[in-house]
């Protein structure tokens, strides 16, 4: 198993749904207004309803565990800022870019993004990944995971 050399990079892009935001708060009961009180969240700073934080970063789990590094990994540490908000009907891409992969550990830092459909950066930071090298082998051998 290898390490991603520096400056590879992964991306993935979705539509973000109303019934995304219902989703998420069946797994963690966030029922801020701020998600779904169209009147209230107009009169907030944000001018409208937005989704939850966890909504818009799943995108980066979903890059970092099946793109790069790839399955095995997990997040080790995040540091992420939410730039701007995101809202149901929003395209967001989120993008990976390797700033350093350890030699000596199958851990590696990322530079992490996310942007909205018109390129506004709505998370900006980095993530530090370990990826799993048993998990990590048995898929590059082209073991499926159990259901």
């Amino acid at each position: 198993m290898t390490s991603p050399g520096i400056g590879a990079s992964a991306r993935r892009t979705r539509t973000v749904t109303h019934r995304d935001i219902e989703l998420f708060t069946e797994i963690t009961g966030d029922r801020n207004p701020i998600h779904y009180d169209q009147e209230l969240a107009e009169r907030s700073r944000f001018g409208g309803r937005v989704v939850q934080g966890g909504v818009t970063t799943g995108l980066l789990n979903a890059v970092v565990a099946e793109q790069l590094p790839g399955p095995g990994s997990v997040f080790l540490e995040v540091s992420w800022r939410f730039l701007a908000p995101v809202r149901p009907g929003d395209v967001i891409t989120a993008e990976a870019t390797v700033m350093s992969a350890r030699a000596d550990k199958p851990v590696t830092t990322l530079a992490t993004r996310i942007t909205n459909q018109d390129g506004i950066a709505v998370l900006d930071g980095t993530a530090v990944v370990w990826r799993d090298p048993e998990v990590a082998e048995g898929y590059e051998r082209g073991l499926e995971p159990a259901p």
